[in-house]
């Protein structure tokens, strides 16, 4: 199975300037959300999914708003 970051962890990385390059992604019927650290792109997770799946873009810019992410960049 791929690593992912949880939520919480997401937010620590957001707070003190370490992840900068988010983007979503379509994973079929919902979205996915990616951060970038090094060279790598990491999945989002919760607690009880592997990767966490949004039903629409609006919620995913729902969810980046809330966490401080100003810049994502969507992928279709």
């Amino acid at each position: 199975m791929r690593k992912a970051v949880e939520q919480e962890t997401l937010q620590a990385l957001v707070e003190t300037g370490a992840a900068r390059e988010f983007r979503a992604l379509r994973d079929g019927e919902g979205w996915r959300l990616e951060l970038r650290l090094g060279a790598k792109w990491w999945p989002v997770r919760s607690r009880r999914e592997p990767v966490r799946v949004w039903r629409s873009l609006t919620a995913v810019g729902r969810f980046c708003e809330g966490m401080g992410i100003k810049v994502l960049t969507v992928e279709l």
